[in-house]
């Protein structure tokens, strides 16, 4: 297993980041345990999560139960210092969570020391915004996505104070590092902008959607990390699963992603279906298996720091984590890239 660093941190990740949103809905204690030291055995130091986990589905019952389960393996294994973690802060719109409120200096610390009791931890390595609260394109958003409405002053007063009052956690100890998600170019740069004007802290990643099936990050937001020295950790590298070619022909096996959310976030398209099947066409053409293919290609990018993937058991699991050691080869690339040309923006 290789590591990259975490931007200007000194803080070492696995290119390989064990996703957890499906832990306390599909799947159990026991099994998020198995997949956690399974990956420790693996090289994998590094797991995600967030204060709104499990969303498969996501319900106010079951809110919070991801970092409850991680808590519990913290607390029994006594491992805490094998893995780096990293968790998020909800952003503005589920009521369930502080009434739908946006991030803000009110919110942050009760936020922060709610996800630090379910954890049973005494340090977060990497919290990060779960999404702008101005907005932004990721979730399929790109199709009505205005910011002519945005006021600039305040949301730049809302960088400012939110890095402020990131900047006493971490000198408080309670969080090493801080990062972005579902952030787009110009919100990175502003961020990175008061950082730097203020002396306040750094980001270091941004966590968006990246797959083949997904590739807005390739363009503005791959220039603002290249020049800037952040990296991506990429979600839904899968695509929910699409990738595996699984619900191909109509297919919903039991217990997957469709079985749950039939849109699979906006994504089921016609144009989706004909893209991932040309995809795992490839996959198949060079012998190779399509979840393989899909998160080696996201691993071979330059801007990228780690993959986030998820299992729902050990078999994917452990199918996954051989994507670490498989190169691409050119011929295969350009089959890669001729499919894009044809299908750049399936869902």
């Amino acid at each position: 297993m290789q590591y990259k660093t975490l931007g200007n941190s000194r803080i070492k990740v696995s290119k390989l980041c064990l996703g957890t949103m499906t832990w306390g809905s599909q799947n159990t204690q026991k099994e998020a345990n198995e997949q956690i030291e399974v990956s420790l055995d693996n090289g994998i130091n590094f797991l995600d999560t967030a204060e709104m986990y499990p969303t498969t589905p996501r319900s106010p019952k079951t809110q919070g139960n991801t970092e409850r389960i991680i808590g519990n393996w913290i607390k029994e294994g006594n491992k805490r210092t094998d893995i780096v973690l990293a968790t998020k802060i909800t952003g503005k719109g589920f009521s369930s969570i502080r009434n739908g409120e946006s991030i803000s200096v009110k919110n942050l610390r009760s936020a922060l020391e709610g996800s630090l009791k379910r954890l049973q931890t005494d340090y977060i390595d990497l919290y990060q915004l779960h999404w702008a609260n101005r907005g932004s394109y990721h979730f399929r958003q790109n199709w009505s996505f205005d910011p002519s409405k945005q006021n600039t002053k305040k949301e730049l007063e809302d960088v400012f104070f939110i890095l402020e009052e990131l900047n006493k956690f971490i000198k408080e100890g309670k969080i090493r590092t801080i990062g972005l998600s579902n952030e787009t170019s110009w919100g990175t740069m502003q961020f990175l902008t008061i950082a730097k004007l203020n002396n306040l802290p750094k980001i270091v990643s941004i966590q968006n959607e990246y797959s083949l099936l997904c590739r807005h990050f390739d363009l503005d937001m791959a220039e603002v990390c290249h020049h800037e020295k952040i990296g991506l950790l990429s979600f839904s590298p899968l695509a929910c699963g699409i990738l595996s070619g699984k619900y191909l022909d109509n297919k919903v096996p039991i217990g997957s992603r469709k079985s749950i959310y039939e849109d699979l976030g906006n994504r089921n398209t016609k144009l989706m279906v004909q893209a991932s099947k040309k995809y795992v066409g490839i996959a198949q053409k060079y012998n190779i298996d399509p979840c393989q293919m899909a998160l080696s290609f996201c691993l071979s990018r330059p801007f990228m720091v780690s993959v986030i993937f998820g299992a729902t058991n050990k078999k994917q699991l452990l199918n996954n984590i051989q994507s670490a050691n498989l190169k691409l080869e050119k011929s295969l690339l350009d089959e890669i890239l001729n499919v894009y040309k044809l299908h750049p923006i399936p869902f």
